[in-house]
């Protein structure tokens, strides 16, 4: 697929709505009381009213993989904003460290503890939260993880950024058509256990399958831990070990725009290709200065969003997380829940110099 076709779809879900939801609404919400064990699906308990009252009032804890990450930051002030607007209480908590997984379970202890009525979550790991996530259902506490997920029977429902197979798909796309779909390529990801980065890495290397990438080989995968020096020094690392690498795909925006502070300036700008995921307002300065051509991303204030009002619904009573359930999430539109509790943003945007300066996230 040519990078335009790829614009053009996200074009067409992004324009001034920028990354709307690509469910919608289609029927009437389902009832359950099955409990799930951490192996299956996910794990809704008790009825839904899809006429309940929107509760006020409750308390929402978002817990990130990292607080003081920009990324992180907008995401949260979205989730703010939907908590906010229905009459309810934000509070955010986290971990200074992207790999700090005991910490992330510290804090999921602390909120079970101040009895919150929700808790949405961004997993370091997709089992170590777990244990203390189910003790959080067990006290009633509704659990949304969003961006990074958890084993499925841990929460009650993932708002996805957007299809991974998709996200992990066009990151290859993108960069091979920079690359002239020739040359050794390198992932630099966030930390080895992070489930989204992994999950769209698997889709990265089955893209890679396809006969029109015979030419192009991925020689490896390097882990910045979501740390800007650790990725600086990874980038660095990588073009000592492979000189003659094509092209870098970055699936973590702390990532990419270590790797773009690091080619810009040095002798591989505008020659060694970038992509991946990033923010706009992170990779403008590179994209104008030739170091990167193309990168993608969905909107985080909009996933943040989500997660809120999807949190909120959850907590009163609107629907329990199992397939088929739909809800309003206030100026987003209407969603509907996937199978395995998942809600998916919608396709990535792909950012460009003919189109960055109309973001600003």
């Amino acid at each position: 697929m040519r990078r335009s076709s790829i614009r053009r779809t996200g074009a067409a879900v992004a324009a001034v709505t920028s990354l709307a939801l690509a469910l919608t609404a289609c029927g009437g919400t389902t009832k359950s009381d099955v409990k799930k064990e951490s192996g299956g699906a996910a794990a809704p308990a008790g009825s839904a009213d899809p006429g309940a009252p929107i509760k006020k009032g409750l308390t929402v804890g978002f817990l990130p993989k990292q607080v003081n990450n920009p990324y992180f930051t907008t995401a949260d002030k979205g989730g703010q904003k939907a908590v906010e607007s229905l009459g309810s209480t934000f509070k955010e908590v986290g971990p200074t460290s992207a790999t700090d997984t005991s910490g992330q379970v510290s804090y999921v202890n602390t909120l079970t503890q101040q009895q919150v009525d929700a808790i949405a979550v961004s997993a370091q790991d997709p089992g170590a939260l777990c244990t203390a996530l189910k003790q959080a259902m067990k006290n009633g506490i509704k659990v949304v993880t969003y961006d990074s997920d958890t084993t499925p029977g841990c929460r009650n429902v993932f708002i996805s950024q957007a299809g991974a197979e998709d996200l992990g798909r066009t990151q290859i796309q993108l960069l091979a058509e920079q690359i002239g779909y020739r040359g050794e390529i390198a992932i630099l990801s966030a930390a080895q256990t992070a489930t989204n980065q992994n999950l769209w890495i698997d889709y990265m290397k089955d893209e890679l399958k396809d006969p029109k990438y015979k030419d192009v080989k991925l020689v490896k995968v390097a882990y910045g831990n979501d740390d800007a020096q650790q990725s600086f020094q990874q980038t660095q690392g990588l073009l000592q070990e492979y000189p003659k690498l094509a092209g870098i795909v970055s699936p973590t925006t702390v990532g990419i725009k270590a790797a773009a502070q690091y080619l810009s300036g040095s002798k591989y700008k505008g020659k060694v290709k970038l992509s991946g995921l990033g923010t706009p307002n992170d990779l403008r300065t590179y994209v104008k200065n030739g170091t990167v051509e193309a990168f993608e991303l969905w909107d985080p204030a909009k996933l943040g969003e989500l997660a809120g009002h999807t949190a909120i619904a959850l907590a009163s009573g609107r629907i329990s997380g199992e397939e088929g359930q739909t809800f309003e999430a206030g100026d987003l539109g209407d969603y509907t829940i996937g199978k395995d509790g998942v809600i998916s943003l919608g396709k990535p945007t792909v950012f460009d110099k003919d189109n960055i300066d109309d973001f600003d996230f």
